[in-house]
């Protein structure tokens, strides 16, 4: 007999405090480590609860539009919530896991998405939808699609799904690459699940190309204080003139720490969007090398005594940097001319071009100093 529980996403990183320190224990749950929350929420209850919510949200906005305010009142967040708020939908992950006793159980999580496309196409996060085996969509007006997966990338946490319908409203979406810090930033999306679908925060853009280091990723991200909660992951953050600026995905908890909320870059997204609509993934360039650092050494129980560079570990078996000439127990200095000291610096710099790229890499082998040309090749789909 199937069973029924709720679950929601947190990749929690316990072995890092506040100020990033690593291999500490765990703090018990009274005293919460530092996290970063992927702002899914679990589903509390019933499609028609969920979908009497989506109809009260779609009432107040269709209030509001027939009512006449004062320019005092309309504000660039109530013009953005009428423009941008209809194309901001729910999405439900249903998906099989196994308890404790190996039984199947149903569980449920709720996220957001963004309808870019007014024949139903729609951007959410990867873990939003991840392993799911049935997708349902909510829009603003109180319908609840089916949703199709159309192709989805892990590395930027992006994630595209179809529903059958047309003339959806959408969002426009604006360039991330004008954004500057203190400019406004509305998030709008359904934080603690369907219940409150369409909810709007105000904050500002506090900083820009932000890289996290509890987490592997391959973007760099925005920084907002608009309140960023579980259930808003995959929602819209928008600027005053009602254009989409980035994703949201994730935000930074800890003890005593507020107000710290990351989106992914609308330029980004929209790049990943083009590959995941024309074959459903992301094709990506690489060495083919397992490189350690001091702390990834570590990590695997490896001492590593070098003072800097990355070491590598393995080179696969007819790779690009296998063809090159690169071995196990090089130390891979420099990139393109740039010093790499860390894996995640060693990747940014890789992920900057296109497959079929030449790129320069500087290496030590038993003290002497190489140089050679590495051309890039699309990583393997199981890589």
């Amino acid at each position: 007999m199937k069973k029924k529980i709720t679950s929601g996403i947190l990749l929690t990183i316990a072995s890092l405090g506040i100020l990033g320190c690593a291999d500490q224990p765990a703090d018990p749950p009274e005293k919460a480590a530092t996290q970063i929350e992927t702002s899914v929420e679990t589903k509390t209850e019933g499609n028609a609860k969920a979908v009497e919510a989506a109809q009260i949200s779609s009432d107040d906005r269709t209030m509001s539009s027939t009512k006449k305010i004062s320019d005092a009142r309309n504000t660039p967040a109530v013009r953005v919530a009428k423009t941008v708020g209809p194309a901001v939908v729910g999405i439900t992950n249903r998906a099989i896991a196994r308890d404790w006793f190996n039984n199947p159980v149903q569980t449920e999580g709720v996220g957001s998405g963004v309808v870019f496309r007014k024949d139903g196409y729609i951007v959410t996060n990867n873990h939003v939808i991840s392993n799911a085996n049935e997708i349902i969509v909510s829009l603003s007006d109180g319908r609840t699609l089916q949703g199709t997966l159309v192709g989805t990338d892990e590395a930027t946490d992006i994630a595209v799904v179809k529903v059958d319908a047309t003339d959806l409203p959408v969002a426009e979406f604006g360039d991330s690459d004008d954004i500057v810090v203190g400019e406004p930033a509305i998030a709008i999306g359904n934080p603690m699940g369907l219940e409150f679908q369409g909810s709007v925060t105000v904050g500002v853009i506090s900083a820009l190309n932000r890289t996290l280091d509890l987490i592997d990723q391959r973007v760099k991200l925005l920084q907002t204080d608009a309140a960023i909660s579980p259930g808003n992951s995959g929602g819209a953050l928008a600027n005053a003139d009602g254009k989409i600026i980035g994703i949201n995905s994730a935000k930074l908890a800890a003890n005593g720490v507020e107000g710290m909320g990351f989106s992914i870059p609308i330029n980004t997204v929209k790049e990943i969007i083009d590959e995941l609509m024309s074959k459903g993934y992301v094709a990506r360039p690489y060495l083919g090398v397992t490189i350690f650092d001091k702390q990834t050494a570590a990590r695997y129980g490896y001492q590593l005594n070098i003072d800097k560079g990355v070491f590598v570990f393995q080179v696969a078996l007819d790779s690009p940097a296998g063809r090159a000439g690169l071995s196990r127990g090089d130390i891979i200095l420099k990139v393109d001319g740039k010093e790499v000291n860390s894996v995640k610096e060693t990747r940014l710099i890789v992920s900057e071009h296109k497959i079929g790229d030449k790129v320069k890499i500087e290496y030590d082998r038993n003290g002497q100093i190489f140089d050679i040309d590495v051309t890039l090749r699309e990583m393997p789909r199981n890589n």
